[in-house]
C-alpha cells in the first residue's frame, strides 16, 4: 500500500458528515452579526478577519473534544486489540502524541474561524440573541452573505460547515465512536509499522475537525456555521502572507486577515464582497431612517453603490438600556 491508499482505508471516519449538509448543497445564508466599525471595516478593505480559538470562549470547546478524544484512543482496549502487540501498539500512540503534540504546541496558534449564524431567506428583523450576543447589544448590524455564490474546493485550506451541537456526553459517544471504527478497520488492515502514523493521523485529524466543529447544546440558538482555516491543510502555504494581527481591548490577538478576492486554483475568478453579500442588516437600536441614510452614504464613498438597495433596518422592538 502506498500512503494515499493507507489513509484512504480510514474514509469511514468520515461517513457521518452528510452530503447535504455540505454549504454548496444547503446553499444558506450567512448573517456575521458585528459592530457598525467592523462592518465598515469589512466593506472598506474588502476582507474578513479570522480568529484564533486560544482568544476566543470556544477555545473551551475545542480543548474539550481534542483532549477527550485523545484520552478515549490512549486508554482503549479496542486499539490495543487491533494493534495485535504491545510494540505496534507503542509505535501507533507515539504517532499519535506526536501529531497531538505538534497541535497542542504549533498547529493551534495558526488555527483561525470566522463565525456565522444561518440566516432565514424571509428574515429582515434577524435573532435578538444575536443581537446581544455579537451585533453591539443592538447598535451594530449583520452582513448577510450567500453560501451559494461561494464555491469552495475541497483542496481548500479553508473549511465551510455547519456547527453541531450536544451534551458533553453526546460528545463523547460520538468521539468513543471514532474510536472504535479506527479500530476495527487498524484490525482488518495489516498495515506495516512504517506506516502506522498514517493512521494516527488520520484519526487525529477526525478529532480534531469533530473538536471545532462541535459546541455545547446551550448555544444552539446560534445557528453556528464556521470558516475554519487549518494550517495542516495548506501545504503549500497560499495563506502565510495573510497571517497578520490586531490590537484591541484585549491586547494583540493574531488574525488571518481573509481578502474576499480570487485565489488562483481555490476560489473563482469574480470572488468579491459585493457578488457574495445577500443584504445588509441595521441592528434594531440602528434603525432609524437617517442611519438608514447614512450607510447609504458610507457605501456611496466606500465604492460599493451597489450595495444600497440590499441595506435594510431590523424591525425588532429593542432599544439597548
Amino acid at each position: 500500500m502506498n500512503d494515499h491508499e493507507v489513509i484512504e482505508l480510514f474514509r469511514p471516519l468520515l461517513s457521518d458528515i452528510r452530503p447535504e449538509d455540505h454549504f454548496a448543497v444547503r446553499k444558506p445564508l450567512l448573517a456575521h452579526y458585528t459592530s457598525i466599525t467592523t462592518v465598515e471595516a469589512i466593506l472598506r478593505n474588502n476582507e474578513v478577519w479570522l480568529s484564533n480559538p486560544l482568544f476566543m470562549n470556544d477555545m473551551e470547546e475545542v480543548r474539550f473534544g481534542i483532549n477527550t478524544g485523545a484520552n478515549i484512543f490512549l486508554s482503549s482496549p479496542e486499539v490495543e486489540a487491533a494493534c495485535g502487540d504491545k510494540r505496534r501498539l507503542e509505535m501507533l500512540k507515539t504517532a499519535f502524541n506526536y501529531f497531538y503534540s505538534e497541535f497542542a504546541n504549533q498547529h493551534v496558534l495558526d488555527l483561525y474561524i470566522f463565525c456565522l449564524s444561518e440566516h432565514g431567506r424571509e428574515d429582515k428583523d434577524g435573532l435578538l440573541s444575536m443581537w446581544r450576543g455579537y451585533g453591539g447589544n443592538g447598535n451594530g448590524a449583520a452582513l448577510v452573505f450567500d453560501a451559494g455564490k461561494i464555491n469552495a474546493r475541497e483542496e481548500s485550506p479553508l473549511i465551510i460547515a455547519n456547527v453541531h451541537y450536544g451534551t458533553a456526553e453526546e460528545r463523547i459517544s460520538h468521539l468513543r465512536k471514532y474510536v472504535s471504527q479506527f479500530s476495527e478497520i487498524l484490525g482488518e488492515s495489516h498495515i506495516p509499522d512504517q506506516q502506522l502514523h498514517l493512521a494516527a493521523f488520520t484519526l487525529f485529524e477526525r478529532i480534531k475537525l469533530f473538536s471545532v466543529f462541535t459546541k455545547h447544546r446551550g448555544f444552539s440558538e446560534e445557528k453556528e456555521w464556521r470558516v475554519v482555516y487549518m494550517r495542516s491543510r495548506d501545504a503549500g502555504k497560499i495563506f502565510d502572507r495573510m497571517f497578520s494581527y490586531a490590537v484591541g481591548t484585549r491586547g494583540v490577538e493574531p488574525k488571518l486577515k481573509f481578502k474576499l478576492e480570487p485565489i488562483e486554483g481555490l476560489t473563482e475568478t469574480d470572488l468579491s464582497i459585493s457578488k457574495i453579500t445577500d443584504r445588509i442588516i441595521l441592528g434594531p437600536s440602528l434603525s432609524s431612517p437617517l442611519a438608514l441614510a447614512t450607510v447609504g452614504k458610507m457605501l456611496d464613498n466606500l465604492g460599493l453603490a451597489e450595495l444600497k438597495p440590499r441595506v435594510i433596518a431590523s424591525t425588532i422592538p429593542f432599544r439597548a438600556g
